[in-house]
């Protein structure tokens, strides 16, 4: 888009992921939750202040040439529009109101800004690998860490950090993040053994119809998910790395704000 557009009447929104090593956005098609035209990237800007990641987010807005109001997510707990944690991005930003600097580095515009997970949640249950099933949606993505988010029929619970839950003696993401898997050269047996553990006390707590996985390693989850032995059922997020920014922009045009 070379023109600033905003064409209502094709349903359409406008979302940004912030990450550690990128910062990526793009139209979104709110029906379907795919991406209209280019996804665009910029290298995260080392260090990654709030001030250097705004003048990204508005250098990718105006490559866009998009007008209206516009979602972006964060590694970070986001209450009110402010983050309170800050993971792989400049510890600057915590305590920073996040909302207004986006706003303000956009021209005033509205913006929402939501915890990463929670978008990618958020579009998994509404266009993605949960679309269809009613009830309690855990998404986990397993990383680094393990990000989570919840949503019970498509309403979110923001910001929940089961990632940081202790499991027999030790953090779950300490215990099942795919970087433990890699880090111990884990064969994929032995590592499922791990997201069981984790995944069952989950769910002995939350009770959830159905587990979506995503992150990285669920590109390969025909080598691990059916290993699992936990009772819910699980299936790979379907999104990858789109989540994140439709979930944004679903959250955007429909007042989702944590």
């Amino acid at each position: 888009m070379t023109q600033e557009t905003r064409p209502d009447s094709a349903n359409l929104g406008f979302g940004i992921d912030i990450g550690g090593s990128g910062v990526k956005g793009g139209v979104v098609d709110l029906s379907t939750g795919q991406l209209v035209g280019d996804r665009i990237k910029i290298l995260t800007p080392q260090p990654s202040t709030p001030a250097a990641v705004a003048e990204t987010v508005a250098q990718i807005v105006a490559e866009a040439g998009w007008a209206g109001p516009v979602g972006l997510t964060l590694p970070s707990v986001v209450t009110g529009g402010i983050a309170r944690t800050a993971a792989n991005i400049d510890p600057t930003w915590i305590g920073t109101d996040a909302r207004a600097l986006f706003s303000a580095a956009l021209g005033g515009r509205e913006v929402t800004v939501l915890n990463d997970a929670d978008a990618a949640g958020i579009a998994e249950d509404r266009f993605g690998a949960a679309r269809n099933v009613r009830g309690v949606v855990v998404l986990l993505t397993f990383g680094t860490g393990i990000g989570s988010a919840v949503l019970n029929n498509g309403v979110l619970l923001p910001n929940t950090e089961f990632g940081h839950m202790e499991v027999d003696g030790k953090e779950a993401e300490h215990r099942a993040a795919s970087k433990v898997k890699e880090d111990r050269d884990w064969s994929y047996k032995r590592w499922s053994e791990e997201v069981s553990r984790v995944l069952s006390r989950f769910e002995a707590l939350l009770w959830p119809d159905l587990f979506v996985v995503g992150g990285g390693i669920s590109r390969k989850g025909d080598k691990w998910i059916p290993l699992l032995t936990n009772v819910t059922p699980v299936v790979a997020a379907e999104l990858r790395n789109t989540a994140g920014i439709a979930g944004a922009a679903y959250a955007a045009e429909t007042g989702i704000t944590p």
